[in-house]
């Protein structure tokens, strides 16, 4: 059913290529870090994206266990990706090192009620979003399973308004935080 959902919500938002990874729901603190990040890891060599996103390791604004482990996860997976000291049998033909550029958590800027204090990183991208925020709802709705969230999801990201807020971890060139406006800023194509 959830994998049905997921690519209900992928036609939604038109992402071309969705996985979804065989982990049990609500139990990825119980899981081999290791094999998880070994499986990440071969993903960010197969697809080299130049950004990744995850959550962070407060579990966002839920606070869910799966979104501070998928944050746990995704960490290690991007930092290792780019080293050939982890993971190498992996390394092979197509299959090399890839350091993605920059690594982001998602923020923002309200907690939910009625849930366990969560301390969110503060935002150093805010993105515009504009008339996406339709089709981000209606993505979100297409996780009948969740339905019982609608309402207070929704109200949320309306409250919200037209923007995403992103929080910089990690980039390949050092340097001070600048407030960014698009998480492709700085990327180059030749790294």
């Amino acid at each position: 059913m959830r994998r049905k959902e997921f690519a209900a919500a992928c036609e939604i938002l038109k992402v071309s290529h969705g996985i979804v990874l065989d982990y049990p729901d609500g139990q990825l603190h119980r899981q081999d870090l290791y094999k998880a990040v070994c499986e990440l890891t071969l993903h960010i060599r197969r697809f080299q994206p130049h950004v990744v996103i995850t959550f962070g390791p407060d579990g966002s604004v839920t606070g869910h266990t799966d979104h501070s482990m998928v944050s746990v996860f995704a960490t290690l997976a991007f930092h290792w990706a780019g080293r050939s000291n982890r993971y190498p049998n992996q390394i092979s033909g197509e299959i090399t090192p890839h350091r993605a550029q920059k690594l982001y958590y998602s923020t923002t800027n309200f907690t939910l009620p009625d849930r366990q204090p969560v301390t969110l990183p503060p935002a150093t991208a805010i993105i515009e979003i504009g008339h996406y925020l339709e089709a981000k709802i209606a993505a979100f709705k297409a996780h009948t399973s969740q339905a019982p969230l609608w309402p207070l999801f929704e109200s949320h990201v309306r409250q919200r308004g037209r923007q995403e807020m992103f929080h910089l971890v990690a980039r390949v060139t050092p340097g001070l935080i600048e407030q960014e406006t698009d998480l492709f800023a700085g990327i180059t194509e030749d790294l």
